[in-house]
């Protein structure tokens, strides 16, 4: 459908022409499915995040108050991500202070932008029972597993 041509389009323009390390977008990402509680795309995530040096701990237990192996920087964005999903209208100064410490306008811009898309695609997903592709969840738990040993 169009419509859907049109976001995808977008998503991959905003991919071609990120300002924002892969890391801080997929801690975004991964925290606001996990709040949405959208395992499609915690699924298709985790993995990512993991590929981009956190542990398989650390992404089980992003929305903890202490993460494994987290920076200031990461945990900025897990608050950030955290705020714009649960409390958008109550984003206090501070926050905007902590994120302009570590980021450009443009990055806080795009990391504002990816954070509620994907509050977007979780909903959407959820809504249409987009069904999970084969093997994904099990490369997850597998990743997941091998992690604990």
């Amino acid at each position: 459908p169009p419509a859907l041509r049109h976001i995808m389009g977008l998503l991959l323009e905003l991919a071609d022409e990120a300002v924002l390390p892969k890391r801080y977008l997929e801690i975004g990402l991964v925290v606001v499915s996990k709040l949405n509680d959208c395992k499609y795309c915690v699924a298709h995530h985790a993995p990512r995040l993991m590929d981009l040096g956190l542990s398989a701990e650390a992404t089980a237990n992003i929305l903890a108050d202490k993460v494994p192996g987290f920076d200031e920087v990461d945990t900025v964005v897990r608050d950030y991500a955290m705020q714009v999903t649960e409390t958008p209208g109550r984003i206090r100064d501070a926050m905007h202070e902590r994120l302009r410490k570590h980021f450009s306008e443009e990055q806080i811009v795009e990391l504002t932008l990816r954070i509620a898309l994907c509050g977007f695609f979780n909903r959407f997903n959820d809504a249409m029972s987009i069904e999970m592709e084969d093997g994904v969840e099990a490369e997850l738990m597998a990743r997941t597993a091998a992690a604990g040993d």
